[in-house]
């Protein structure tokens, strides 16, 4: 096995703050694994103003200016659910703004919008504490935990509040479910009976990684062809890995890397050495393989653990590489696989 070390680890300018991985969903398109049992860990309010300090000058606003949102640009409260511990969410809020950090906004599935007074009273507070805006999220997953009238609520409201920078994903299953007049929850199982298997398939957008290739397996072997581990192995990673745009950090204290849960750059205290650092191939192989994208060692590597691939194989790169590290975290000893509870709940 060859252990080299030529990429470094990208500046973020924009980043998903993770509050918690808990949530009051298990949905099944879950990248990040997120759960009610992942239990009570959430970030304390003084790890949450280190936090934003730190992050505070790396931050980009919107290109169409800093009380404007972007995915790509500013920062978003996100968990989990970040909206489960409000009063936390408004004080991450709050510092946001002190630290002048531009294009806030939170994103939420819609839980909690139970009547028009709390919901209303909430998205004000957040507002007048320097939230740009909200992004809602939609989709027939969702639709298991949450009832439809919350969400249509939560968009009515918001719109009032927040105009333009209210941003729905996907809003084409908003007017779709708008549409069937779906009211209350509906469970994946009884929504295919409205809308085909095949259909859904080609118009819901997930990524190929996290939850969904354990828990949708028998759905995506329909549509989706499989492959052996080395056809993979020269595939670039989708989108790509070392990317500024649209990182994570975590309430452990993870600077994580795009969508790649469970994996960690390292600590968020130590940003300013990290930018720009390369991993330590000795201490953090497997990142350093997965930075370099040299798979081809990285499958070594684990056979070499016990690793073995999947019957059947995989649907993408994304998805050998998380069921990789699943195995080597089993095996503890990887501090660049973190947190380690994320891989105990991909599928659950």
């Amino acid at each position: 096995m060859k252990l080299f070390n030529k990429s470094r680890i990208p500046r973020p300018q924009s980043c998903g703050l993770m509050l918690s991985y808990g949530c009051n969903a298990e949905c099944k398109h879950c990248m990040y694994a997120c759960s009610p049992r992942w239990g009570g860990t959430w970030i304390s309010e003084q790890r949450l103003d280190q936090l934003l300090r730190k992050l505070s000058p790396y931050i980009e606003a919107s290109p169409y200016g800093p009380d404007s949102i972007s995915l790509n640009h500013g920062l978003h409260f996100s968990g989990g659910e970040p909206f489960l511990k409000y009063d936390l969410l408004l004080r991450g809020v709050e510092l946001a703004a002190s630290y002048s950090i531009p294009s806030v906004f939170a994103e939420t599935n819609c839980f909690w919008c139970r009547d028009d007074e709390v919901t209303e009273k909430r998205l004000l507070e957040l507002s007048a504490a320097g939230m740009k805006g909200l992004m809602i999220s939609v989709n027939p997953f969702y639709l298991e935990y949450v009832p439809f009238e919350y969400t249509r609520r939560a968009i009515r409201i918001a719109d009032e509040i927040f105009g333009p920078n209210l941003a729905v994903y996907q809003l084409e299953y908003y007017r779709r479910f708008a549409e069937l007049g779906i009211s209350g929850k509906m469970s994946y199982a009884e929504y295919l009976q409205i809308e085909p298997e095949g259909d859904f398939m080609r118009n819901v957008e997930f990524f190929l990684t996290g939850r969904p290739v354990y828990a949708l397996r028998k759905t995506l072997e329909k549509y989706c062809p499989l492959y052996e581990p080395r056809q993979l192995v020269g595939e670039r990673c989708v989108p790509e890995f070392i990317r500024g745009w649209h990182n994570h950090f975590d309430n452990y204290g993870n600077y994580v890397p795009g969508y790649c849960g469970g994996l960690s750059y390292g600590g968020w205290d130590e940003l300013d050495s990290l930018v720009g650092s390369s991993p330590d191939p000795q201490r953090k192989p497997v990142l350093s393989m997965i930075m370099n994208s040299d798979f081809e060692s990285l499958l070594g590597f684990a056979e070499e653990r016990g690793w073995r691939a999947l019957p059947g194989g995989y649907f993408s790169k994304c998805h050998l590489c998380v069921d990789i590290r699943k195995h080597l975290s089993s095996l503890g000893g990887f501090p660049e696989l973190s947190p380690a509870e994320y891989y105990e709940h991909l599928d659950r």
